[in-house]
């Protein structure tokens, strides 16, 4: 199985006529991912790569009822809009690439999406990828494989090395899942952790987390909680002191968001600490039963 995504979801683009959006949905297509149609205001009527461009979500949701997942490619002054316009058709998972979209538009698109019971992914997601059978994003195919070890990060670039290290570790992934970089984002690592404590593909998880911010710390009440293994690992641990991440995010808060703080918080929660990525295969093995 697989988490969010796999080869019979029915997925949507808005901005496919945009130029990632188009050059994304044609590697979708490739991948075997269920892209249906696309959605640009003003351009209904127009195809990218044979799917039907449609002005609205609404109107495209009235010909492909089934559709569960929307990815977001839009400038950011539009992400809020695309994204409520989404919510309210009723999509169920709402992935946001697009990044730097203003603070109030997002808290505004999480609280909406609250209301709503909608998973929104980003802003700032590479997207998600269940290996062998879909991807929504931009994460690229070639470092991913199928297997049954669930990966979340904050980072498009550590989502990569996490999957790399598991593959030459002689594991796969079931999902891999980008929450997103931006300061305010919709699911945080405990949304997605209850998706991989469901889930029978998923064996294990690895949460990668970086200074700033405090998501992990969030999370760590709800590992407790789990029967399945989290190996954790945050970037940036020996980074000098007033150094931060390149993500908007990574802020340090009031004491909370440093290295020190956040493996604290994991470790006690019961997850168990990677030093370095290389780490993380010998830990899955060591506490998979």
């Amino acid at each position: 199985m697989a988490v969010i995504i796999d080869e019979k979801v029915e997925c949507i683009v808005q901005g496919i006529t945009g130029k990632s959006g188009s050059l994304h949905t044609k590697l979708m297509l490739n991948y075997g991912t269920k892209v249906v149609a696309g959605v640009t205001p003003g351009k209904s009527g127009e195809e990218v790569h044979g799917l039907k461009v449609y002005d609205t979500v609404e109107e495209c949701v009235e010909d492909f009822p089934n559709i569960a997942v929307t990815s977001i490619w839009v400038p950011p002054r539009f992400a809020k809009d695309a994204a409520l316009e989404a919510i309210e058709a009723g999509i169920k998972t709402v992935i946001v690439i697009t990044e730097m979209i203003p603070i109030h538009d997002m808290l505004h698109v999480r609280k909406k999406a609250k209301e709503k019971g909608v998973m929104v992914l980003g802003g700032n997601t590479p997207g998600l990828i269940s290996p062998g059978k879909a991807k929504v994003g931009m994460l690229p195919e070639i470092a991913f494989k199928p297997g049954r070890i669930g990966t979340i990060a904050r980072s498009g670039s550590i989502t990569y090395y996490l999957a790399n290290a598991l593959d030459i570790g002689g594991y796969g992934e079931s999902t891999s899942i980008g929450i997103g970089g931006d300061p305010i984002i919709g699911a945080n690592f405990e949304d997605v952790l209850k998706l991989f404590e469901k889930d029978d593909g998923t064996d294990a998880v690895v949460l990668a987390g970086e200074i700033g911010g405090v998501y992990e710390e969030l999370a760590a009440e709800y590992i407790k909680e789990m029967s399945k293994p989290v190996i954790a690992y945050i970037a940036g641990r020996y980074a000098p002191k007033g150094k931060r991440m390149g993500h908007a995010g990574a802020i340090i808060q009031r004491g909370m968001g440093t290295a020190e703080s956040k493996i604290r918080a994991l470790r006690g929660g019961g997850a168990h600490i990677a030093e370095t990525i290389g780490d993380i295969p010998r830990l899955i093995k060591e506490n998979l039963n």
